[in-house]
């Protein structure tokens, strides 16, 4: 029982969850410019995670077959077979149609068509089509992922202004340097699998320079924020910490071409994201 638990969990995806659940938090403390009301967050959380959660069960559903022929994934509940594509099927629609209701019913429309809108994008278009389909498909399916800040900021505001697509660009530009660095490390199970990420399609080298020139545009835009009165010195100073060791490993990364290398940046870059909006709450209880 509590195995067959276990992997109904793992096809949430729950480390990825908590990472887009702490987006949307510190997205709805910086629009409510404090703290927003405790049961507004507990709501907000409740959706956000079934969303989550609905989103990447359905992912794993569709994408079966190619984490059947990676190592990599060949473990997770569907290619393992703990659990039947179907099962998997009803739980994903469950928890994402139980995420709808919680959105609107207790939280606000606007916040719910953001969700509704991020996990079509990921279903949809990024695990039917993009994935599969182009070298460029985490440029493009990152904004699935960038969609969390929105939904925070629609339920602690009732509206989507510039700062909120500040926090919807900066993780935008930080998808790419994050999952092409994994690719790096996991580029022949790419390849088994036919998946046209960039470093099999383009080459280690050209996705090495890609990483250090997202970098680059990521830490930039987190360093806008304070100047667009979004956040205060504190969050300055921390971004760019945080940003100089980012491109630290970026750089490191280029010149070495290391998997060792490449694992550091990929697991520093999930450290950063974290930290970054974890400085972002702070922020607003200092300034």
């Amino acid at each position: 029982m509590m195995r067959r638990l276990l992997d109904y969990l793992a096809l949430t995806k729950p480390i990825i969850m908590i990472l887009l659940l702490m987006t949307t938090l510190a997205a709805m403390f910086v629009a409510s410019g404090g703290t927003p009301p405790l049961d507004l967050i507990l709501w907000t959380m409740v959706g956000g995670a079934l969303s989550s959660g609905g989103a990447s069960a359905l992912n794993q559903y569709i994408d079966r077959d190619l984490d059947g022929a990676m190592a990599r994934t060949a473990k997770r509940p569907i290619p393992s077979g703990r659990i039947q594509p179907t099962h998997a099927l009803i739980f994903g629609l469950t928890l994402s149609v139980l995420s709808l209701i919680v959105l609107v019913v207790f939280v606000n429309w606007l916040a719910a068509l953001m969700s509704l809108i991020g996990h079509l994008y990921y279903v949809v278009f990024y695990t039917l089509y993009l994935k599969r389909a182009t070298p460029q498909n985490i440029v493009i399916g990152g904004a699935a992922g960038a969609v969390p800040p929105l939904v925070g900021w629609a339920a602690a505001s009732g509206e989507i202004n510039i700062p909120a697509l500040f926090l919807f660009a900066i993780i935008f530009y930080w998808t790419p340097p994050h999952f092409w660095a994994l690719a790096l490390v996991k580029r022949n199970d790419y390849a088994r699998g036919q998946i046209p990420m960039l470093p099999v399609v383009w080459g280690e080298g050209e996705t090495r320079k890609q990483i250090v020139l997202y970098s680059l545009i990521l830490v930039a835009l987190t360093l806008l924020l304070t100047p667009a009165n979004v956040t205060g010195m504190f969050y300055m100073i921390a971004a760019s910490v945080l940003g100089l060791v980012l491109l630290f490993h970026a750089v490191m990364l280029m010149r070495g071409g290391t998997n060792i290398q490449a694992w550091r940046m990929y697991k520093y870059s999930s450290y950063y994201l974290a930290l970054l909006f974890a400085a972002m709450v702070v922020d607003q209880f200092i300034y």
